[in-house]
């Protein structure tokens, strides 16, 4: 039997996410049929996680289990052979069966771009926020996200998942040209629960909601009244500006210095 760990990049916008689903175009779908095309057969397919529609990869991780042997190398050049160009693979090593790339993570990164400025180029890989943000604001409301908390308030739960509490490890923010850049990295995260938690930090930036109000969404208790008419689902962050960064193992280093994906340089006249 031949198993492999699969590193791969992937520009979501045309995508309908990366779960199988019938009669819409996925990425985990596309990726099991350049496989059964590749290895002749068809394969067991499994992902660190499965990104939301519009939701784009810089290093998402994947396992494909099959009958055959393929050397690697050579599989990552069938793979990228069969795939579509919005879909790339980056690296293919051989790993043992009872390797999974999900139970066997031990922290995932997202990264959000949020464009200071109206973009020619990049509007699909950015939310563009036409008023201006406090960052200092942001800043330190995000910290108030770091540790172990119920998320329930920022995520829709799907029925398999048993829990909602997420250790959060660190949120870093930077500013890089006309790009504002916000780094999550946790043990796992909840159905769009970095979106909700990225159009939250927005609110505050935008002076709309206060980190009181972050700090009772977060607390066990019943919400205060005063808090009850903001909706966080109303304001989850669009998709077009997350990406999947990296899906860290135990052998593996924290994630580097944070860094656009797609840049959007400040523009220097003439």
């Amino acid at each position: 039997m031949g198993c492999w760990k699969l590193v791969l990049e992937y520009d979501g916008t045309n995508y309908s996410g990366w779960q199988e689903q019938k009669n819409s175009r996925t990425i985990g779908g596309e990726i099991r049929k350049a496989a059964a095309r590749a290895l002749g057969e068809d394969v067991v397919l499994d992902a660190a996680g499965r990104t939301d529609a519009g939701v784009h990869a810089l290093a998402q991780v994947a396992r494909i289990k099959a009958k055959r042997n393929m050397n690697p190398d050579q599989l990552a050049a069938a793979l990228n052979h069969e795939l579509p160009k919005d879909i790339n693979i980056l690296q293919v090593t051989i790993v043992p069966p009872q390797f999974h790339p999900r139970h066997d993570a031990k922290l995932r990164s997202y990264l959000y771009q949020i464009a200071l400025r109206r973009t020619a180029f990049a509007k699909r890989y950015v939310w563009w926020i036409q008023e201006p943000l406090n960052f200092d604001s942001m800043r330190n409301a995000a910290t108030l996200f770091v540790g172990r908390h119920d998320f329930e308030r920022f995520a829709d739960k799907r029925s398999e998942e048993k829990s909602t509490i997420v250790v959060t490890e660190g949120i870093e923010m930077r500013t890089e040209g006309d790009l504002f850049l916000i780094r999550i990295s946790a043990s796992h995260f909840l159905w769009k629960m970095v979106r909700r938690l990225v159009g939250c930090l927005v609110q505050i930036g935008l002076n709309k909601i206060s980190e009181d109000h972050l700090a009772a969404l977060l607390a066990p208790q019943p919400l205060p009244r005063k808090f009850r008419s903001f909706s966080v689902a109303a304001h989850t962050a669009p998709s077009s500006g997350l990406f999947l960064e990296s899906v860290l193992y135990e052998s593996d280093e924290n994630p580097g210095p944070l860094r656009a994906a797609v840049p959007v340089w400040k523009y220097a006249g003439t």
